[in-house]
């Protein structure tokens, strides 16, 4: 009798995994992001680190706040303020409203967004295509110190009976980073995370990964990237020319000006970007990697390429988060090739 063998092809390989279990509905899609290399793009501007991207746009709506949004939706069902057919109110700059939109599609909700008039005109188009009703805020409401604090308090007064999310308040927000994007990092690094670099929209992501971070290796840096003062609107430019979309300010800010999911005593620097920067450097990570992330990463990998530099941190391994895709600013132009 003769046995008879064949060489593995690429179909066993895939036949020999472990099934991937079926989703229910899309939140069972979000987490579990993978860590991307991005050491040989640091390494040709400049950096000697080692410098690992993590990608959120790999969650089922594509931003990191699809984490945030679930845990919401989810905390307001169990408290039994969310019932078929509630109506979802919240302030957000366009990825939280996308995430809680989708969520609530699945779930038989309705959503309604205070939208700033800058965001990028993508993400409006998405939100409107979720079904999601939109109340476009102008952006000189941000010139005033307390604008962010009144805009949230309008949105309460104005929908008395909705569940108001509120993403830039609600604990929550914070505490799901500290259980899963945080412990994510941990694991997929082996514990070997020296940096972790991010912006801050609601201060949920830095403060909450960065805590457990912290929380497990002490000496861990948490390191934050703010527009610079050119990509913020004043009274003599209310929209400026770029923008960072989503990304606050954070320096010399007082602590009531500030997002109250941000932990005040998180970061160990905050380092300012202009946004014709943020942007450069992400059309050089779409040319160069073939990665497409949006505005905001484009601040993050932007710093951590200058930390890469830095002597202190060339044996380093430096964390950057990835918020979203850079397709939800094509038509803000941040893919745009500047006129010479």
């Amino acid at each position: 009798m003769t046995t008879t063998t064949s060489t593995p092809t690429a179909a066993d390989h895939v036949l020999d995994r472990a099934p991937v279990p079926v989703a229910a509905d899309i939140t069972d899609l979000i987490g579990n992001t993978p860590l991307i290399d991005l050491t040989s793009f640091v390494t040709a501007h400049g950096g000697t680190a080692r410098v690992l991207g993590k990608v959120e746009a790999f969650n089922p709506l594509f931003s990191v706040k699809d984490r945030i949004a679930a845990a919401l939706i989810s905390q307001g069902e169990q408290s039994g303020e969310l019932r078929p057919g509630s109506l979802i109110v919240d302030v957000t700059s366009g990825n939280t409203g996308v995430a809680l939109a989708g969520i609530a599609a699945a779930r038989g909700y309705r959503t309604r967004f205070y939208l700033g008039d800058t965001t990028s005109p993508t993400k409006r188009r998405i939100l409107e295509a979720l079904g999601a009703e939109i109340i476009p805020t102008d952006n000189s409401i941000f010139l005033d110190p307390e604008g962010l604090e009144k805009l949230v308090a309008r949105a309460k007064e104005e929908n008395p009976d909705a569940y108001f999310t509120d993403q830039l308040g609600n604990p929550v927000n914070r505490s799901t980073h500290y259980a899963t994007t945080g412990p994510e990092i941990w694991r997929d690094t082996h514990g070997e995370v020296d940096v972790l670099v991010g912006g801050v929209g609601t201060g949920g992501t830095v403060s909450g990964a960065g805590r457990f971070l912290k929380d497990r290796k002490q000496d861990v840096k948490v390191i934050v990237a703010e527009p610079g003062e050119n990509s913020l609107p004043t009274e003599d430019r209310i929209n400026p020319d770029a923008e960072i979309d989503g990304v606050h300010k954070v320096d010399g800010l007082d602590p009531e000006q500030l997002p109250p999911n941000y932990d005040l005593t998180i970061a160990d620097e905050v380092i300012a970007v202009e946004a014709a920067d943020a942007w450069a450097t992400a059309r050089a990570v779409l040319k160069e990697t073939g990665l497409f992330v949006g505005a905001s990463a484009g601040a993050s990998v932007t710093v951590a390429t200058r930390l890469a530099a830095r002597p202190e941190f060339a044996e380093a391994t430096i964390v950057v988060v990835l918020p979203d895709s850079g397709e939800r600013y094509l038509s803000a132009g941040v893919f745009d090739e500047p006129v010479a």
